[in-house]
């Protein structure tokens, strides 16, 4: 028997027997009205609340992970800040030594100077000539009257000349006494200009140690600032962070660049090395080789950027000793020397294997071969590419650091974004869930309209029936 005849109660009539089902199924529904509310408002409520535990963990893991990140990057800017303030203390330190070191002798040797200009300027000095003993014998023999005698007149006269002789000696001895005052104090000059040459060169020291100490204390606020651990240095430190992380990454792109151009002017030479008709799985031997060339060129350079100390990618290669690094410097220059010497002699084969193989192209169409022009330049410049990209990519290890070390907080506020998100999805889940019970009860409702219109209206008309009337209906 066929569901189709199960369901049909009256065959001649399938409309009543679909009308039949449907009053049942009514009122079956009707009858689990209030199970089936229970049923529907409990499910809602066990999502709702398992959707909003779920948020509440994500958000707990979100403020874990907004914690570390604070941590790890107030830890980053510490150390910068730290190494910052060393550096600057280390060059202060240069510039002490290098120009207050000689300030004992300098301090000595300006007091010699003052000490003997002080002496020529007491030797220079000028003292009034002391007045002659005879001067007031001639003051009373100028009181005496002329009384036309001749001998009075010839001592009068004898005394005139000896005064203007004595008065010309005298002249000449104080101009004398004046020339060698002047000779003295010219002297002094060069004492003078080697005095105000020395202070002049301590005052711009003490200037430099000054715009140096300025420099210190703002490197040691900011230090202060970091470990204190403040909200505006943690902004400070993500905004550098992705500054960083952008630029460093434009280096980086920059270099890829290059490596690419590396690798063309190269893959073809290496073709004639290992054979261009050799293949590793779906790759050519030829193009692996380059490439395996290219990463060691980049592995040295970044060695050698380790044994230098510029960069902290690799801190066994920062803890050793300096004659291991200064060894290390030596061998992995003379291996990056070596590699870029090789990738200009492949840049110099280039043009000649380009050159043959259009030679035989045109032998195989049969077509007269073009001599091509000579000129050395195309070929001196990728020999000079060749030798120059291996050194350049050297320093590609100073933006991978810092894109490093900046990716890890950018990685951390993607990731804090992306848990904040999910939080918010869980708890409009668990809100839509805790209402859409009500969307379900009343779509229930819906579907068992009859029954409760016809229950309402029995209420209604018990509830407004006299009561007697309405014992009699009961009983």
């Amino acid at each position: 028997m066929s569901m189709k005849e199960l369901l049909t109660i009256w065959p001649d009539s399938p409309a009543l027997s679909m009308l039949v089902w449907v009053l049942l199924l009514v009122t079956i529904l009707y009858l689990a009205r209030t199970p089936a509310h229970q049923a529907i408002k409990s499910s809602s409520r066990i999502l709702s609340r398992a959707f909003r535990l779920a948020s509440r963990a994500v958000l707990i893991a979100a403020g874990r992970l907004e914690r570390r990140n604070r941590d790890v990057l107030l830890a980053f800017g510490l150390d910068a800040a730290e190494e910052s303030a060393t550096r600057e203390c280390q060059r202060m330190d240069v510039a002490i030594r290098r120009d207050l070191s000689s300030y004992p002798a300098m301090n000595r040797k300006v007091m010699e100077m003052v000490a003997k200009i002080d002496n020529d300027y007491n030797c220079g000095s000028e003292v009034p000539p002391e007045p002659a003993s005879w001067i007031n014998a001639v003051s009373s023999v100028a009181k005496i009257r002329a009384t036309g005698d001749t001998q009075v007149a010839k001592m009068l006269a004898d005394i005139k000349v000896n005064i203007d002789t004595e008065h010309r000696g005298a002249i000449a001895e104080y101009r004398k006494s004046n020339s060698a005052r002047h000779a003295i104090l010219e002297k002094m000059a060069p004492s003078w200009r080697e005095t105000a040459q020395m202070l002049t060169s301590v005052d711009k020291a003490v200037k430099d140690l000054t715009v140096r100490t300025e420099v210190i204390d703002k490197k040691v606020d900011e230090f202060e600032t970091i470990r204190n651990g403040t909200d505006k240095a943690a902004r400070t430190l993500a905004s550098s962070s992705m500054t960083q992380f952008v630029v460093s990454g434009l280096v980086l792109l920059v270099a890829l660049g290059g490596a690419a151009i590396n690798f063309n002017l190269i893959a073809l030479p290496m073709s004639e090395m290992v054979g261009g008709g050799s293949f590793i799985g779906p790759y050519k031997t030829s193009d692996i080789a380059a490439m395996v060339i290219i990463m060691v060129e980049a592995a040295m350079g970044l060695y050698l950027m380790e044994a230098l100390r510029i960069t902290k990618l690799f801190p066994v290669i920062g803890t050793m000793n300096d004659k291991t690094r200064f060894r290390m410097i030596i061998v992995t220059f003379s291996i990056l020397f070596i590699l870029a010497s090789v990738e200009a002699s492949l840049a110099y084969m280039r043009d000649q294997i380009a050159a043959d193989m259009q030679a035989l192209r045109q032998s195989l169409v049969a077509v007269d071969a073009v001599v091509p022009v000579g000129s050395w330049i195309p070929t001196a410049g990728q020999m000079v590419m060749g030798f120059i990209l291996p050194f350049a990519l050297t320093f590609v290890a100073i933006p991978l650091e810092s894109f490093i070390q900046s990716s890890r907080t950018v990685i951390g506020v993607a990731a804090l974004g992306t848990l904040r998100v999910t939080a918010f999805t869980l708890r409009l889940f668990s809100s839509i869930a805790r209402n859409i019970s009500r969307l379900l009860v009343s779509l229930y409702d819906l579907l068992i309209f009859p029954a409760l219109f016809f229950d309402r209206l029995v209420r209604t008309h018990l509830l407004h029936a006299p009561i007697g009337e309405t014992k009699g209906r009961i009983s």
